[in-house]
């Protein structure tokens, strides 16, 4: 049975957060997040979050955990921010970005040009001898989760080649082809 749901989450010096309306408020340098919440009990106290739950069921055992997970993915997106990279593997795969549009070539026919949202900061760096990689960076760590997978999805790594879109420092399962 995990435990999580108990340890309290510490709140850095300059992040606010109030609780209200069933919503979780938090607020710091780098943005302002909120989250609806249900089924527990959230209090502020010297500095710290604390999750509680009403009762032993198994949904506000999960909830319990769940909504300490997310306070604390909060707090942190607001203090130091989440980044996701991103490495595009195969002659050929490029990424090139003008502003919040980033552009990929992944062996279609055309080009990939997409709109990624204005609270995630997007970066593409390509070096001689090097595969392109892409840089998310966002302080919501869900919004930065989705825009990768989103990105990921255009071209998953197969498992032959391993070509195609990987997260860094991502293991793929290799096949042996039909020769072996």
């Amino acid at each position: 049975m995990s435990r999580i749901g108990n340890n309290p989450v510490a709140i850095p010096s300059g992040v606010q957060v109030t609780i209200a309306d069933g919503n979780i408020n938090v607020e710091g340098k780098l943005g302002k997040l909120v989250q609806p919440y249900a089924d527990v009990d959230i209090k502020v106290e010297d500095n710290e979050v604390f999750v509680t739950r009403p009762s032993d069921s198994k949904d506000h055992k999960a909830k319990h955990g769940l909504y300490r997970s997310l306070v604390n993915n909060m707090i942190q997106g607001v203090s130091e921010g989440w980044t996701k990279q991103l490495e595009l593997v195969g002659v050929g795969y490029r990424a090139s970005n003008q502003g919040q549009k980033l552009d990929l070539a992944l062996g279609f026919s055309h080009n990939i040009v997409l709109d990624i949202a204005p609270e995630v900061k997007v970066e593409t760096v390509s070096e001689k001898g090097k595969n392109p990689v892409i840089k998310l960076t966002s302080f919501d760590k869900q919004l930065v989760g989705q825009v990768a997978a989103k990105i990921r999805a255009f071209r998953k790594p197969e498992p032959y080649k391993g070509k195609g879109i990987k997260f860094v420092g991502e293991i793929l399962r290799r096949k042996a082809g039909k020769s072996a």
